[in-house]
């Protein structure tokens, strides 16, 4: 494939998206329409910028990438996120009625509104959404490198601006409805990609023999395997941009039936990374970097219309990933640690906050190049803590903000200390570090004094 010309495609469909950020931000009128589309996205749009998450940058290249250097453990990546997602319905969609603008305000409400614990998550949030918009730059560049040719460093710089340029223009219904437009394109692209693969390798069953062979030779442990599959569902449940989803839809049975769709879809899906993995791997053993998986099947197998189209919807759906975690970042950034000014100022106020939060996650970004590895550091890191303090405030009474910080310090410390000692034998720091993150706050609640002020006593948070 001439890079030039895939250059030039890659700039124009650059340029529709600047267009379609430009044609919908004339609807934001105030910060609330910027951050949140006026609380009111309709179900097809929540299912498209969903299911455009999911399929994008994870599948693409993490999920692909894993089937190519371990089999049918590829499907790890679909199944953790569709269990995540469907979970995700079932406990958390009725935040909507309680009008939050980020998770913070929501963790806190489990526990008194207490401020601490709305400052330290926030930071903690703050920190989560950097680290999944660098996840989402790596892995945009990852695609642009291997197919143009260019210096991976200037593609991760071409990424980060392609889709701060449209989210800054357009705000969150700019990313709802390019979520909502690559998701079809995409999804269609992965079946197409998996049959021509198949094809190109002879059928299904040189698929399958090759990969019993290669469990035999080299299998996975099954600890490892279930972490994967825990590390990407624990992602989606305590994933900020996911939360978004649910205080911007319009109404819980909206965001409930959404994501039952979308996790069904995904689970359907699951196998199809790991097949494109394995046929890749079938007709190419020696790729430099696994995760150059996807985009070597994209330029080889398929026809050249067919693969052009794919590879623009597949960093289309990566840049639509980060400009979804940009916008809960800077929806913290401006609702938590921002002052508030009115509508003009605020809209302001959070363009401002994109350009910062879009710059320290690309600085973030030109630190790694391991794509699956980056993710589940940062999630067991970061984001255990939130998830156990999501999980106990959202279900039992007792937790109070004593335990909330209880569980924060102790599922970024166990995450650390596996990291330096276990963690080839766990695969990653998920599970011990949820598992402290839970006992912790269960444990200091229990021996702490219950709280002055009950959440049932705190009311529902109106949008500022």
């Amino acid at each position: 494939m001439n890079a030039n010309y895939f250059l030039a495609a890659f700039g124009l469909y650059i340029v529709f998206l600047i267009a379609v950020g430009w044609f919908v931000s004339r609807r934001s009128r105030s910060e609330d329409d910027f951050l949140l589309a006026g609380r009111g996205l309709p179900i097809f749009l929540t299912i498209g910028t969903t299911v455009a998450t999911m399929v994008g940058t994870g599948s693409s290249m993490g999920a692909v990438g894993f089937g190519y250097a371990n089999g049918w453990a590829g499907a790890l990546y679909g199944i953790g996120g569709a269990v995540g997602i469907l979970l995700l319905g079932l406990l958390f969609a009725p935040a909507r009625a309680q009008r939050f603008s980020t998770m913070s305000e929501e963790l806190a409400f489990y526990v008194g509104d207490h401020p601490l614990v709305k400052k330290v998550v926030a930071l903690l949030i703050l920190v989560a959404c950097l680290g999944w918009l660098g996840a989402h730059i790596l892995g945009g560049s990852l695609y642009l490198a291997w197919i143009t040719g260019i210096d991976l460093q200037l593609a991760k710089f071409l990424i980060a601006l392609g889709f701060g340029v449209f989210v800054i223009v357009g705000g969150y219904h700019a990313v709802v409805w390019t979520d909502t437009l690559q998701a079809l394109v995409l999804f269609v692209g992965f079946l197409l990609m998996a049959v021509f693969a198949v094809h190109a390798v002879g059928g299904l069953e040189p698929v399958v023999h090759s990969q019993e062979a290669a469990v035999r030779q080299h299998p996975m442990a099954r600890l490892p395997a279930v972490s994967l599959a825990a590390v990407i569902a624990v992602g989606v449940l305590a994933t900020p941009s996911f939360r978004q989803r649910i205080y911007s839809a319009r109404s819980v049975g909206s965001v409930r039936k959404s994501f039952y769709i979308s996790g069904g879809l995904y689970l359907v899906f699951s196998l199809v990374p790991a097949i494109i993995g394995i046929c890749a791997y079938l007709l190419n053993p020696a790729l430099d970097n696994r995760n150059f998986a996807f985009p070597y099947l994209a330029i080889e197998v398929l026809p050249i219309g067919i693969g052009v189209l794919v590879l623009l919807a597949g960093l289309s759906a990566t840049m639509s990933s980060a400009s979804s975690d940009a916008i809960a970042g800077v929806t913290v950034l401006v609702r938590d640690f921002g002052v508030q000014r009115g509508p003009a100022v605020g809209l302001r106020q959070s363009r401002i906050g994109l350009v910062v939060v879009i710059g320290v996650a690309l600085g973030m970004a030109m630190l790694s190049d391991d794509l699956i590895g980056y993710i589940s550091k940062m999630i067991s890191t970061v984001m255990a803590g939130l998830f156990a303090c999501g999980l106990l405030g959202r279900f039992w009474s007792r937790f109070n903000w004593r335990g909330a910080l209880a569980s924060l310090l102790a599922g970024s410390i166990t995450s650390l200390a596996v990291m330096a000692t276990f963690n080839d034998f766990w695969g990653n720091p998920i599970i011990p570090s949820v598992s402290a993150a839970l006992l912790a706050g269960v444990l200091v609640s229990v021996l702490s004094p219950r709280a002055t002020v009950r959440r049932e006593s705190v009311p529902a948070l109106d949008a500022k």
